[in-house]
């Protein structure tokens, strides 16, 4: 802990952990309004990738709403968003077949009309040039591995840099004790399941009275595929096959920029089929008659895959604590039919700021901003969220065919008249707790990728450049290490080795076939989180690694 080592410390009025679109919003709205106040206001913002944009993963089809309140000329400022969306198709696949949905049924904030695709990662090395100009400070490579306090309890900033330490635990020749950024206000902004916000709404109990947040995994390719073969302005949705209609999920294929097609699939981890495994349903899903076609005669350039937090209106948290706040996903606000929310946390990332600065311009330092909770309470943010607040519930309690009509209905009835007949329907039960047994299911037999459309797990993790120091401890942590083999594996087939998509967990076995144990290949880790969320023992714990290890991902 940090009592136990003496740490150099710098001071900053405000903290951001996290450099993703509602960190780097939130850092630029304050450098912003000091500006024009004519006084200063001193911002430090960590990121654990080795760069900026490094772990971010998006679809991505972009709402401009929060950009353009941040910089009504982003467009003359060169914001790397050059593909406006000109064609929007919704596919209901059977597994051979395809039921084309008219676009006028789904209500207008559905409709991709206005808004842009393109690589949210490209859009954050933009943002936080925008951020270093107006003169925030950014470290990245630097992990916020340790939270600090203040006497009183509030935070008080967050432990960074610490590294050399091998995986027995000693320090190494290069061991480097970290040191702590100090703030009057720390902003987590780590996105979905972050570590330290995990932290913070346990210890502050900032979800009591909510609903437990949901989540999907969302798996995503960049191709490169002929001129003829490109559409750029495309953005098409399918939901149904390869799916049940039990298990919820859906795809996206986005055409944009230099022959590019964008291309993934989410799959909510409610699934409830132990033997399901995310990244082999979507090597599946490119072989569907309305999808192969698009990537055929191209190149695989790009793989990655992480977490999206579901839960929406009825799962985000308390969004203060003593000394800091919940920004962007740490706290959760994607709009889960409109599979988008980047605009959201840009927008809550700029509420936090305006808070924070007229505390500090109020001399205050170390207490809770109530303020900003109101503020998104009465924002279009929350607006957003609380129209489509049934539609996974109803996916959830009803399945995709039955479920997905009566979302739809209600969205309608929401944005007609303001109402819903459901009320606000709450989640039930956490993803982990929706695991079924492994002798209820029958286990799923994948085709086996054919190295052109469909390709294995090692190969793809190869392509997101995820990299970490070896010697170090591991940064996957099981609580107990005998709950794999002597619980998950005989009550669930031990779902890590299948949910995980980058190969992180094996169970192995002798050359009998006997005698199994659990394997972590953490280097392959790609900071998804999915493990730390889907785990149905909840025994894997997702812990920083060294700062700048992990994915590089170029252009996601």
């Amino acid at each position: 802990m940090s009592e136990a080592v003496e740490r150099e410390s710098m001071e900053y009025d405000v903290v951001i952990v996290g450099g993703g679109p509602a960190g780097l919003a939130s850092a630029i709205r304050l450098k912003q309004m000091a500006e024009k106040a004519g006084t200063e206001v001193s911002v430090a913002l960590v990121e654990k990738g080795s760069e900026v944009g490094a772990h971010i993963l998006s679809g991505a089809v972009i709402d401009p709403k929060a950009l353009r309140e941040l910089f009504p000329d982003w467009k003359e400022r060169g914001a790397p968003l050059e593909t406006p969306v000109t064609k929007d198709r919704f596919l209901l696949l059977g597994e051979a077949g395809e039921l084309s949905l008219p676009m006028f049924a789904m209500p207008p904030f559905m409709h991709n009309h206005g808004c842009y695709i393109g690589s949210l990662a490209n859009l954050t090395r933009w943002l936080a040039e925008q951020a270093e100009a107006l003169g925030v400070e950014i470290y990245p490579g630097f992990a916020a591995s340790e939270l600090v306090y203040r006497d009183d309890g509030s935070v008080k900033g967050v432990v960074v840099g610490v590294v050399g330490i091998a995986k027995d635990g000693e320090h190494k020749p290069d061991y480097q004790p970290g040191m702590e950024l100090h703030g009057k206000y720390v902003f987590i902004a780590e996105g979905v399941r972050g570590s330290l916000a995990k932290v913070l709404i346990n210890q502050f109990k900032l979800d009591e009275g909510r609903s437990p947040q949901k989540y999907g995994i969302g798996l995503k390719e960049i191709w490169q595929v002929p001129p003829e073969k490109h559409q750029p302005g495309l953005a098409q949705h399918t939901t149904g096959w390869p799916l049940d209609d039990k298990t919820g999920g859906g795809s996206f294929m986005y055409h944009f920029g230099d022959n590019y097609v964008a291309i993934g699939y989410v799959v909510h981890l409610s699934y409830k089929n132990p033997w399901l495994s995310p990244f082999d349903e979507f090597q599946r899903f490119k072989h569907h008659p309305a999808v192969k076609p698009h990537l055929e005669g191209g190149r695989r350039i790009a793989y990655g895959a992480r977490a999206i937090t579901e839960g929406g209106y009825q799962s985000v948290p308390k969004l203060s604590f003593p000394g800091g706040v919940l920004i962007g996903c740490s706290a959760g606000f994607v709009n889960v039919p409109r599979i988008k929310g980047s605009h959201n946390a840009m927008k809550t990332g700029m509420l936090a700021a305006e808070e924070a600065f007229a505390a500090l311009q109020a001399g205050r330092a170390g207490d809770e901003l109530t303020s900003y909770q109101t503020a998104y309470e009465k924002s279009w943010v929350a607006k957003e969220l609380k129209i489509v607040r049934n539609a996974k519930p109803l996916l959830s309690k009803y399945g995709t065919a039955i479920g997905g009509a009566l979302g739809m209905f209600d969205m309608w009835t929401n944005h007609l008249f303001g109402f819903s007949v459901f009320g606000t329907m709450k989640h039930d039960k956490t993803d982990a707790a929706s695991t079924g047994l492994a002798k209820d299911y029958k286990p799923l037999v994948y085709p086996k990728p054919d190295g052109v459309i469909s390709f294995d797990k090692l190969s793809s993790v190869f392509l997101s450049a995820t990299n970490h120091e070896e010697d170090q401890p591991a940064h996957l942590k099981l609580k107990d290490p005998t709950v794999p083999i002597q619980v998950n594996l005989p009550k669930y087939g031990e779902p890590a080795r299948l949910y995980c998509p980058a190969g992180v967990y094996e169970v192995l076995y002798n050359e009998q076939g006997t005698d199994p144990r659990f394997q972590i290949n953490a280097q392959n880790c790609v900071h998804c989180k999915t493990c730390d969320i889907k785990d149905p023992s909840q025994n894997i714990v997702w812990t920083t690694p060294e700062g700048g290890g992990g994915p590089n991902y170029p252009n996601m």
